[in-house]
């Protein structure tokens, strides 16, 4: 049997990658939301654990009871928007930035130790790390270091596999806020199937919908006064 801990998994993807793993081993399913985490609870092999990502010792104090893990998904995350760049809220960027990059830090310390040799850690980013685009200078500055981190990562650790993931649109909670149209947007089950098929295949970069996310990275490639260009389209 598996152990798998995921952070962020009261909502969203993270609940569902919880309930997927759960079919196959033990989970710490990893959240704030008390009552998300009480129903969790109740399902066979799931242990919730209550806890915030962004306060390194409310991590440490619960996940002493993890001893071992074979798989670590750091899932949890943010999105705000930045409405006018030029009165720039630096409370907000710094509010997602300690949610999707600093969190990631106060993670890695206390359980990377914990992944057994020949295990798995896994980053969730976000297509937005590929490109530039309006109103993400928070959002998407933190998921381009998130990819970075997890890269660099990869680099370093000699006996821990790592992946990051890159999703384009998923219909959760989170992006139901979202005020603007999300092109080929899938569903939290089919999130869910895509990331835990490139786990098991330990690949190294995880990115979903297909169709969507090779369309951002052939923009990539495109000169950055081009894509400037497209984006200011996109805006307006």
């Amino acid at each position: 049997m598996k152990r798998v801990l995921i952070t962020g998994a009261t909502s969203g993807i993270g609940r569902g990658l919880a309930e997927h793993y759960a079919k196959q081993g033990l989970v710490y399913a990893c959240g704030r939301n008390e009552q998300v985490l009480d129903e969790l609870g109740q399902c066979d092999n799931i242990n919730p654990l209550q806890l915030d990502v962004t306060q390194p010792e409310s991590i440490r104090s619960a996940c002493e009871v993890v001893e071992s893990l074979d798989i670590l998904i750091l899932n949890a995350g943010n999105c705000e928007y930045i409405d006018d760049a030029r009165h720039f809220d630096g409370a907000l960027f710094k509010r997602v930035i300690e949610v999707n990059l600093l969190s990631l830090g106060y993670c890695l310390e206390v359980l990377l130790p914990k992944v057994n040799a020949g295990g798995q850690l896994v980053i969730v980013s976000s297509s937005a790390a590929f490109l530039p685009l309006p109103r993400a200078q928070a959002y998407g500055a933190s998921k381009a270091a998130a990819t970075y981190l997890a890269q660099s990562l990869a680099v370093d650790l000699t006996d821990v596999d790592v992946s990051v993931v890159h999703p384009g649109f998923v219909k959760t909670p989170l992006t139901a806020k979202n005020d603007f149209p999300m092109p080929m947007a899938v569903s939290v089950e089919q999130a869910t199937k895509a990331i835990t098929d490139g786990i098991s295949k330990r690949r190294k970069d995880i990115h979903f919908p297909k169709r969507f996310t090779l369309i951002l990275k052939l923009l990539q490639l495109l000169p950055s006064n081009v894509w400037l260009c497209l984006s200011k389209g996109i805006k307006r």
